[in-house]
C-alpha cells in the first residue's frame, strides 16, 4: 500500500467526499536543503545508514544544483575554508538568490571571515560562517523572499523553519485562504515565520500570532514591517503556552496584548510530525473553526478523533515530498 492509499483509507471515516491530491515535480523542488561534509564531498545518509557522496543533489532547485559543484570546487582549494568544515546548508527563494551556511568546529577568525567574503562574491551568494555560539554573515543573515502570488515578501534565516517545496508553498496557503468563510480574528499556533499570517492578514480583522522560535519571531517581525502590517499581533510563545494564557496564566512576552480584545472565528494549526498535544486539543475545542495544516497523516487522524464535536469540511493533499513516506495535508474543520 502506497502513502496515498494509506492516508485515503485513514481518512475516509472522517471525510466522504473526494480528496485532491496535488503533486508535486520529483526533482527541482526544494528551496532549502542541508548537507554533510566529509572526504572534498557533500555527504547524505541512506534509509540503511550508509553514507552517500555526492557534488549535486536533482531534488533541490536548480541554482542551486547550479551552484553545488562550483562552490564545493571552491572550498576544497582552500584548506582554510574545508579544515573541520562539517556541514553545509543552502536556502534559495523565488528570485533564486542564495544563502549558504558553512558550520564549524573551529572558531570563525578573519583569515575565513575574507575566505568567505570571497567566496560571496565570485557566486554572488549571502555567506552564513557558524561555529559554537558564533555568527559571522558576509552580509545580513536574513534571507528575503517576495512571494508575489501571496502579495506578501516574507523574510528567513538558516536557523527558522521554512516551507521547502518551491511549487507547493504558495498553493497550500492559497487553498488554506480558500477555505475561509466569514471570518473575524484569527488565532494561529506554530506560526513560524508567517507564511501563513502575513498572507492571510488581508482575510482577517486581526491575526494573534503565536511561535516559540525566536528566529521565526524574528523573520516575522521583518515581514511585518517589510509589508506595512498594523493587524498582526504576535507573542513568543509555545503552544502549549498559549493553552495556559486562555486559562488565565499572565505572559510578559504578551508584551500588553490582551485576547480579550479578539473576536477569534478561526484557530490555524501547523504542528510539527508529532502533531497536537491534549491541552492544544482542549483549547481547540473553545472555537468553532480550525484550520489545520498537518505534515504528518498518522497524527492528524489521530488528532481528528479526538476532535469528537468537530467535522472535515475541506481537504486536500500535498505530496511536497516525492518519492518519500511524507504527505501534507490542509484542512477546514467546523463545530458540527
Amino acid at each position: 500500500m502506497d502513502k496515498f492509499q494509506k492516508a485515503s483509507s485513514l481518512l475516509k471515516n472522517h471525510y466522504e467526499g473526494e480528496i485532491t491530491i496535488n503533486n508535486s515535480p520529483s526533482s527541482g523542488y526544494r528551496s532549502r536543503c542541508e548537507f554533510g561534509y566529509k572526504n572534498n564531498f557533500y555527504t547524505m545518509y541512506s534509509p540503511l545508514g550508509e553514507i552517500i557522496y555526492l557534488n549535486t543533489f536533482n531534488i533541490v532547485r536548480p541554482c542551486i544544483q547550479k551552484l553545488m559543484p562550483n562552490l564545493l570546487e571552491k572550498i576544497n582549494k582552500k584548506d582554510i575554508l574545508k579544515e573541520k568544515l562539517f556541514q553545509i546548508n543552502f536556502r534559495a527563494n523565488r528570485d533564486n538568490e542564495m544563502l549558504v551556511s558553512l558550520i564549524y568546529h573551529k572558531s570563525i577568525y578573519d583569515e575565513i571571515k575574507s575566505a568567505a567574503n570571497e567566496l560571496a562574491n565570485i557566486f554572488n551568494i549571502k555567506i552564513n560562517l557558524r561555529s559554537k555560539k558564533k555568527l559571522y554573515s558576509t552580509h545580513d543573515d536574513l534571507l528575503r523572499d517576495d512571494i508575489k502570488e501571496l502579495e506578501s515578501v516574507l523574510y528567513q534565516t538558516d536557523q527558522s523553519f521554512y516551507q521547502p517545496n518551491y511549487f507547493h508553498m504558495p498553493m497550500m496557503v492559497l487553498k488554506t485562504m480558500s477555505f475561509i468563510e466569514k471570518p473575524k480574528d484569527l488565532l494561529e499556533l506554530y506560526c513560524g515565520s508567517g507564511t501563513f499570517s502575513v498572507p492571510m492578514r488581508k482575510t482577517f480583522n486581526k491575526i494573534l500570532a503565536t511561535e516559540n522560535n525566536r528566529q521565526s519571531i524574528r523573520c516575522l517581525n521583518k515581514a511585518i514591517e517589510e509589508n506595512n502590517i498594523t493587524n498582526i499581533f504576535h507573542a513568543r510563545l509555545s503552544a502549549e503556552e498559549v493553552t495556559e494564557l486562555f486559562n488565565g496564566r499572565v505572559f510578559k512576552r504578551m508584551n500588553n496584548i490582551d485576547i480579550n480584545n479578539f473576536n477569534f472565528s478561526h484557530i490555524l494549526v501547523d504542528p510539527p510530525r508529532a502533531g497536537l498535544d491534549n491541552n492544544v486539543i482542549d483549547l481547540i475545542n473553545k472555537f468553532d473553526n480550525v484550520l489545520y495544516i498537518s505534515c504528518n497523516y498518522e497524527t492528524y487522524v489521530r488528532d481528528i478523533e479526538k476532535l469528537k464535536n468537530f467535522k472535515i469540511i475541506n481537504i486536500e493533499i500535498f505530496d511536497q515530498f516525492p518519492n518519500t513516506k511524507h504527505l501534507e495535508i490542509v484542512s477546514l474543520l467546523s463545530k458540527k
